[in-house]
């Protein structure tokens, strides 16, 4: 995406899960365009030939939940972007978003996601789990910073219950940030992961005038001003998450996480970052069988 959500933007009608995404859906990237570098492209074309060797950073635990949810890895898959955030001034008493700023994060993270989404493509994945998205900053240049996406291609052993694929209504590989654990419970309940939502606000706090703090000072006392500037700034963030859920046409989000990161932007600007799974159900019911209690029959530990 090169601009972030807005809420007054319409979405098309309902699409369909596992159909070609029709002209109302929401814009999809073709991924088997998406140029990824030659040293990849040969990794995963000897894995895709070799159908028998994958490679996954899920924990032994995860790796076996996912198999037990109906799912085999594939391989394990990552994208890059190393990005150039430019500047922005922002005025010294003044509460305001940074929009370039903004809409630099979003763009990276949109970068690394979809080569991300371009390999698990050229593995014929359906999703992609355990993803993870980090940011580094590095210290050859000015401002310059990699955004990574990485995470464990699956493949769905049948296709689901409600008929077509695992991919979302955009035709894409699914995408989630669960662990294996949640993962398991989640198809368990009857519901799928469509997709990884998330929504970002870089917010200028304004500064605070030596008159304003000798005011306060010593005294419990809200500071109306900070108040404000948080809670408009984590509220555009989770705006901009929920549309884009409602844009893959889902039922809710789960394991929602908001972050506040302060970069490299010192003390008064700050990225808030909204990020979840968004889900679609599978059936009407939602309940999974409740775990029984077990009672070893040794005596102290000894057969």
């Amino acid at each position: 995406m090169t601009q972030p959500p807005r809420d007054d933007v319409p979405y098309g009608p309902d699409v369909s899960y596992g159909s070609p995404p029709g002209p109302d859906a929401p814009d999809a990237p073709d991924l088997s365009m998406v140029h990824l570098p030659p040293d990849a492209q040969q990794r995963l074309s000897r894995m895709r030939q070799g159908k028998q060797l994958f490679t996954s950073d899920l924990s032994v635990n995860e790796f076996l939940l996912v198999r037990e949810a109906g799912f085999r890895p594939v391989g394990l898959v990552l994208g890059s972007s190393v990005y150039h955030v430019g500047l922005q001034m922002a005025r010294w008493g003044r509460n305001m978003e940074m929009d370039r700023l903004t809409q630099a994060m979003y763009h990276a993270r949109e970068l690394a996601m979809t080569r991300m989404e371009a390999e698990a493509h050229e593995l014929g994945a359906d999703g992609i789990v355990g993803v993870r998205l980090d940011i580094d900053f590095k210290e050859f240049g000015n401002d310059l910073a990699e955004f990574i996406a990485v995470g464990t291609a699956v493949v769905g052993d049948e296709p689901p219950p409600t008929g077509g694929t695992w991919r979302n209504a955009r035709g894409l590989p699914f995408t989630s940030d669960l662990s294996g654990q949640d993962f398991w419970t989640l198809v368990q309940a009857g519901y799928a992961p469509l997709g990884m939502v998330m929504g970002t606000c870089v917010y200028h706090i304004a500064h605070r005038g030596p008159f304003a703090a000798l005011q306060t000072m010593g005294t419990n006392v809200e500071i109306e001003q900070y108040t404000e500037a948080l809670y408009d700034a984590r509220e555009l963030a989770m705006s901009r998450m929920q549309a884009e859920a409602e844009a893959l046409h889902a039922e809710g989000i789960v394991g929602v996480q908001l972050l506040s990161l302060p970069h490299r932007w010192g003390g008064h600007t700050t990225e808030f970052f909204a990020i979840g799974t968004a889900v679609r159900p599978l059936r009407e019911d939602h309940v999974i069988a409740k775990p029984g209690l077990v009672l070893p029959l040794t005596d102290g530990g000894r057969w």
